[in-house]
């Protein structure tokens, strides 16, 4: 649903990263990423988060992979490598690194067992591997009957591209299924309105047409929901990411 064709995309990326870097880059620097770090983006997006790590590692090579790379800036840093590549291939081998992190990006793919499987015989001993995902609460808990009826529209679309915005519950086990060691996890909590319409608004506004096109929701439902993003007493928590990490033993 978010091809970077997609009218909006870099909106919905520049959102995300307004609102979640911050997190992200805490749970990264707790882990001690080391000034020679080699590290692996996966799934990166508009790069904020490789150009923050080739800034942070500045003596070590911070390589950022993505299907379509059209947003990243291959002149970035000097340690920075770009390259296009579906990392679901069994082709795909980037080497070892110290790090590899990947956010918003495993729920999409249906074969996320696998990648995380993959990834972790990509890093070296005592390598790190980071993994963020969205859990969406149920639809219908939601306090607001127009986001109860656009989230499970919006979730029900989501499952027919073969996506699972509550596979996120599976990170701890699967990095622990797949030999690492250390596994922790924490979660951050979305908000909707009030301080977080700028994380929803460009993301409802990108799904909303085809939405729409599905008859999952009509155009004056949209538009209610724009409006009560404005409304000041309009708070809700649709979703909780999290995070967890694990680590390659030495």
């Amino acid at each position: 649903m978010h091809s970077k064709d997609s009218p909006g995309e870099r909106d919905r990326l520049d959102a995300i990263q307004r609102n979640v870097d911050g997190f992200t880059m805490k749970i990264i620097e707790e882990l001690g990423v080391e000034p020679s770090s080699h590290c692996l983006e996966l799934g990166a997006g508009a790069g904020s988060i490789a150009y923050w790590l080739a800034d942070r590692c500045a003596d070590g090579r911070v390589v950022a992979v993505d299907i379509d790379t059209r947003y990243l800036d291959p002149h970035r840093a000097r340690n920075l490598e770009i390259q296009q590549a579906d990392i679901t291939a069994d082709t795909y081998d980037p080497g070892r690194f110290d790090l590899i992190h990947a956010r918003y990006l495993l729920c999409h793919l249906p074969e996320r067992d696998a990648v995380v499987a993959r990834a972790a015989t990509w890093l070296k001993p005592g390598g790190w591997l980071v993994l963020e995902e969205p859990y969406h609460l149920p639809a219908d808990t939601s306090p607001f009957p127009l986001v109860r009826h656009l989230m499970a529209a919006y979730q029900q679309k989501y499952a027919s591209h073969g996506a699972d915005l509550t596979w996120a519950r599976s990170i701890p086990a699967a990095l622990a299924r797949n030999g690492l060691t250390e596994v922790s996890f924490t979660g951050n909590l979305g908000c909707m309105g009030c301080l977080g319409r700028d994380r929803w608004a460009p993301l409802i506004k990108q799904a909303g047409p085809s939405l729409v096109a599905d008859n999952l929701v009509t155009e004056a439902e949209l538009a209610q929901f724009f409006t009560l993003l404005e409304d000041p007493e309009f708070v809700d928590i649709p979703q909780v990411t999290i995070s967890g990490w694990g680590r390659r033993p030495t």
